[in-house]
């Protein structure tokens, strides 16, 4: 185990790289290449990005998993001026641990076009979450995919304490998990009393399609409303790139179970959060080139009409995120 010195080192170490590398050593966070090919309604919501701040005003968490390279509001607002989207959800990475400080300073540049998702934990005060509300966070985050949990005692326990700790705040809990944490899960997220939202295909594989242990708990929890899901990072779900249109099958079926409970978003800036053999926690994770031009033009062929994508990138965002 590390002291509590090599922590505390190692937090600094992802730092002190890239102020030695120089921010010229690192490639720009992914930017379209591909023009968007259909009207995207006003007001439509990115519903799933992350910030990664200068590491000399934001310092990572020593706990972390890997090291992302730069990725800033400036360049977060390019990706939106190309993809048309008029608002924005922020979502704490892992990197950061429970200090949401640069989340909820990203918010603050864009002011009311952003909301955003924190981390918080047991020893996070009643006041700062007050503050948070205050600052736009309006959901919390279990990164259990992440932190490598798969027991579903461990994510059971986390989520029923998750629960407890928002105390009746108007807030979701969102997890990154798995299809397997789903279908042990399903009984506890249904009677949840706090709506609940699952990242990227809730752990989906396009290649195993929609008959895939799990995908069925997964689609019970959309329809009957009891939780949302993000058909976002389809890149998580799919090797067949550029376009992942692969991933077409899940998304449909998730549309067509509810429409009212699907949100869309990038997973900008692509972090790599691979377990890669040879690379440390605290040595830089290129950021992955995506094209998100590409994959949002996949939208028109999972909903075909305006209404629904209307739905899907305007009306769920402001009704989960109180725009």
């Amino acid at each position: 185990m590390l002291s509590r010195r090599e922590a505390l080192l190692g937090a600094f170490a992802g730092a002190v790289e890239i102020m030695r590398r120089g921010a010229s050593a690192f490639a720009a966070a992914s930017q379209p290449s591909t023009p968007v090919a259909f009207t995207v309604p006003p007001g439509a919501c990115d519903c799933h990005t992350h910030v990664f701040c200068d590491p000399r005003r934001f310092q990572f968490a020593p706990a972390r998993i890997y090291t992302p390279e730069p990725a800033s509001i400036d360049e977060m607002r390019l990706l939106h001026r190309a993809l048309h989207m008029d608002r924005v959800v922020i979502v704490q990475p892992s990197v950061y641990g429970t200090d949401n400080s640069c989340t909820l300073d990203g918010i603050r540049q864009l002011g009311a076009r952003a909301r955003g998702v924190a981390v918080v934990d047991a020893s996070t005060p009643n006041l700062a979450l007050d503050e948070m509300h205050r600052a736009g966070i309006r959901g919390v985050r279990l990164n259990l995919a992440t932190a490598g949990v798969t027991d579903p005692d461990v994510g059971r326990r986390r989520f029923t304490e998750m629960g407890q700790r928002l105390g009746g705040r108007p807030w979701h809990i969102q997890l990154n998990t798995d299809l397997a944490m789903i279908g042990a899960l399903h009984a506890q997220f249904a009677a949840s009393t706090l709506p609940v939202v699952f990242d990227h295909f809730g752990g989906a594989q396009a290649a195993l399609g929609t008959r895939q242990p799990g995908f069925d708990a997964l689609t019970d929890l959309v329809r009957s409303g009891k939780a949302y899901v993000k058909i976002s990072g389809a890149y998580r779900s799919s090797t067949n790139g550029p376009d992942y249109a692969d991933v077409a099958p899940l998304a449909k079926a998730l549309i067509a179970a509810n429409v009212q409970r699907v949100l869309w978003g990038t997973d900008w800036p692509h972090p790599d959060s691979a377990q890669v053999p040879g690379r440390r926690a605290t040595d830089i994770a290129p950021l992955l080139q995506i094209d998100d031009g590409r994959v949002l033009n996949q939208l028109p062929l999972w909903a075909p009409e305006p209404a629904t994508r209307k739905a899907i990138l305007v009306d769920n965002p402001v009704r989960l995120y109180q725009f």
